[in-house]
């Protein structure tokens, strides 16, 4: 941000206790956007609210989350990184706030970023005994492989994804090939999401890997499994993640923590901004049913972030003050 002057810093605080600031006092705010649905439309999310409730010139930067995070520790810019996926550079990020660079705002998904295998909620209602991935196991004609039904299948994701290379090492851990399953290579994201989606549209059997948020959950109606062990984060980095490891063990998949990030100078001269970025945290619910409905609608990350504003009133109106929640109801008018 700009630096202030101190009148500015003065009328700023007086209005932060009202909740909102002029544009100049706000300064310019820069909001990394990642190359994903769910942060897109976050940080549409941000630079609304930002600019309509607090009187910014807030305005949004392209980026992913390890060029983004480390030029905030570096460069200071860009101020804000709505949706961060902190695991990936936990290190290097603790460090950089002990140091006085960054500052952790507080989770914006609620529920942190969730992996792991999943089957459709029609097939958990009609077979309520499958509860874990052992239960699915002990099941291969519910799920049925394309090549082959008197197999059943699991479905990867694509090569390269973390996620794959763990479920290709928890298909070896729940000995998944001695219960007479086949791991299936999808070759790409579509490839996957398609998989799922003519399942579900035909009201088959399917068990494989995803995540959440995503906009396909929010669409279909999935049940992850339980791993029926409790994670052992050791054994997560010593086997459940490695590929030539030959003998991973049974492990629940790692949750990842997602948080917004700002740089240290921007946390300390944006006042109640600050309070909006701590309390602005959705579930995985919530955003599987927003990218859901931007995906049917072919909607931008903004034309998600104004639906959002306009539906979901009871959500984000206590992430703000009241003054703030009427002049962004206003700005969408």
């Amino acid at each position: 941000m700009k630096a202030l002057l101190m009148s500015g810093v003065m009328a700023f605080a007086l209005l932060g206790a009202a909740g909102g600031a002029s544009a100049a006092e706000c300064g310019d705010v820069t909001i990394a956007s990642m190359n994903w649905q769910s942060a897109e439309v976050l940080a549409n999310l941000d630079k609304i609210i930002l600019n309509a409730g607090y009187g910014c010139n807030a305005d949004i930067v392209q980026g992913d989350t390890i060029p983004t995070l480390t030029s905030m520790t570096e460069k200071g810019q860009p101020d804000i990184a709505p949706e961060g996926w902190v695991d990936f550079m936990r290190d290097i990020l603790d460090k950089a706030v002990a140091d006085g660079k960054l500052v952790y705002t507080g989770k914006s998904l609620s529920d942190g970023g969730v992996q792991g295998w999943w089957i459709p909620k029609y097939l958990a209602d009609a077979h309520p005994d499958i509860k874990t991935i052992d239960d699915a196991l002990k099941h291969p004609e519910l799920f049925p492989a394309p090549e082959d039904s008197s197999k059943g299948a699991v479905f990867n994701g694509p090569p390269g994804w973390g996620g794959t290379l763990a479920t290709t090492q928890f298909f070896k851990a729940y000995d998944a090939e001695k219960k007479n399953f086949t791991l299936v290579d999808t070759g790409s994201a579509a490839g996957l999401d398609g998989s799922l989606a003519k399942a579900y549209e035909r009201k088959e059997g399917w068990v494989g890997y995803y995540w959440e948020p995503t906009a396909l959950l929010g669409k279909y109606q999935m049940v992850k499994l339980d791993h029926g062990v409790p994670f052992d984060s050791a054994e997560w980095k010593r086997c459940n993640t490695v590929a030539d490891c030959p003998d991973p063990k049974k492990n629940a998949w790692e949750l990842a923590e997602v948080d917004t990030v700002v740089t240290k100078k921007f946390s300390e001269k944006s006042g109640p901004i600050m309070d909006y970025l701590k309390a602005r945290s959705w579930s995985n619910k919530t955003l599987n049913d927003l990218l859901a409905w931007m995906t049917d609608n072919q909607a931008t990350g903004e034309d998600g972030a104004k639906y959002f504003l306009k539906n979901n009133e009871d959500i984000w109106t206590k992430w703000v003050s009241a003054d703030v929640a009427t002049k962004v109801k206003a700005s969408l008018k």
